[in-house]
């Protein structure tokens, strides 16, 4: 009866909670091609060196490595993956059979580069202070929204 209870309750709650600012629907499909390029550090010694080169969503050219400060770094090279999607996004595994996986996407103003389940190419201990590159779809620069100095 208690656990009846609580489940109860858990379902009042969630009825009353508010996700308006949720999205009625996933980023629509778009075709990305893209040069880009993207280098920037931030004022606390994170930085990034992307280059990114897509035709028709399949990949021609990436090599990305990012610094978590003065603690290590990420490196990601086109030559240790395969391509495996194409869409809705583009996604790559690795050829070393780990699971780690490279997704490319594109969604009003950027087109995105991240990584999951890649810790082995890191620097122990800095995975989870490694984000993605986002880059301008149009220029080829880094995204508006993420420049930062240098």
């Amino acid at each position: 009866m208690r656990y009846a209870l609580a489940a109860a309750g858990c379902a009042v709650l969630l009825a009353s909670c508010s996700f308006s600012s949720l999205p009625s629907a996933p980023i629509a499909y778009h075709p990305i091609d893209l040069d880009g390029h993207c280098a920037q550090t931030d004022v606390d010694g994170f930085r990034e060196q992307a280059t990114l080169k897509v035709r028709d969503n399949w990949v021609q050219a990436l090599s990305w490595r990012l610094w978590v400060g003065q603690r290590g770094s990420c490196h990601f090279e086109l030559s240790e993956f395969r391509q495996t999607r194409t869409r809705p996004q583009i996604e790559l595994r690795a050829r070393d059979g780990s699971a780690c996986e490279l997704m490319v996407w594109q969604e009003p103003g950027r087109v995105t580069l991240a990584h999951a389940n890649c810790e082995q190419y890191c620097t122990p201990g800095i995975y989870q202070e490694a984000w993605p590159v986002m880059f301008d779809p149009h220029a080829g620069i880094c995204a508006a929204a993420t420049r930062r100095a240098g």
